[in-house]
């Protein structure tokens, strides 16, 4: 029996399911970021006002697919990885926080899409970017607090 205080579970999760995770993520944090730029750095005057980059819309198009590999590949982890984080004690305040994130990632986007009028536009986009970013800090976090824990 282990001498430390959380009971010894391996909380890894499969190569395979791994790098999905981490790239579906890698590549919503970076669509979500490249319209971010070409948002608020890449639009210019044009000859009827402001002009639209074209990498906005594929951007958010990018961002779209990208939500939908996230939220299945993170979704496929939930249930054997949270279960047995739960049972080992290890690592909950980062995870539980990636969950709350995740969740009000998942509707936020959703509302932009389909429930936000134009005037409420800027405070919801707002407020989902920078949740988006808050994940992108701390996924690494949660895999650093992770791993360190299991020398413990």
């Amino acid at each position: 029996m282990s001498t430390s205080r959380h009971r010894h579970v391996n909380l890894r999760i499969e190569r395979w399911q791994r790098r999905c995770v981490y790239g579906a993520l890698a590549l919503l944090t970076a669509s979500g970021v490249l319209w971010l730029v070409a948002r608020y750095w890449l639009r210019h005057a044009g000859e009827f006002g402001e002009t639209v980059s074209p990498f906005e819309p594929w951007s958010m198009k990018i961002h779209g697919a990208a939500a939908m590999l996230s939220l299945f590949f993170v979704g496929s982890v939930l249930n054997g990885h949270i279960r047995r984080a739960r049972k080992s004690g290890r690592n909950l305040v980062s995870g539980w926080t990636m969950i709350a994130l995740l969740l009000l990632l998942t509707g936020s986007g959703y509302g932009l899409y389909y429930l936000v009028g134009e005037s409420g536009r800027p405070f919801w986009s707002a407020f989902h970017w920078l949740l988006g970013l808050g994940l992108a800090a701390l996924v690494p976090l949660h895999v650093m607090l992770g791993r360190k824990s299991r020398h413990h």
